[in-house]
């Protein structure tokens, strides 16, 4: 099962060709089980607000069509996930990526991310 990160979510969505052959291979194989932290919405909105992204529709409008389109499920911000996202090393401070690991560490899944930063997490499975 496979949780991915916001770019790679973007990716998927807005230009297929900038995810890795193995990340495309792995989201074929693995349809149904594919998912994204809420966090991620959060993250594009802000990218949106501060012009780093267009969109063709509002954030939420483009989020919740490109999630529908996909088959993606996205997984809510619980307390425990917040929590834990409080207790992870302190590798690197980015709260969104924080949250983005616990969410995946939580529910055993395998991030899909070429963030290095997340690669240096104990216990994570990752995919790039």
């Amino acid at each position: 099962m496979i949780l991915l990160d916001t770019y790679n979510f973007i990716w998927l969505v807005a230009d297929q060709t900038k995810l890795s052959k193995t990340v495309r291979l792995q989201l074929s194989r693995n349809p149904g089980k594919i998912f994204l932290s809420a966090i991620s919405a959060y993250e594009i909105g802000i990218k949106f607000n501060k012009k780093l992204i267009e969109l063709p529709l509002t954030p939420n409008e483009w989020v919740q069509k490109a999630l529908q389109f996909h088959g993606i499920t996205e997984l809510p911000i619980s307390s425990k996930i917040a929590v834990l996202a409080t207790q992870l090393p302190q590798l690197h401070t980015n709260f969104i990526d924080r949250v983005i690991i616990a969410t995946a560490l939580e529910h055993n899944l395998t991030v899909v991310t070429a963030n290095k930063n997340i690669h240096s997490y104990p216990k994570l499975n990752y995919l790039e």
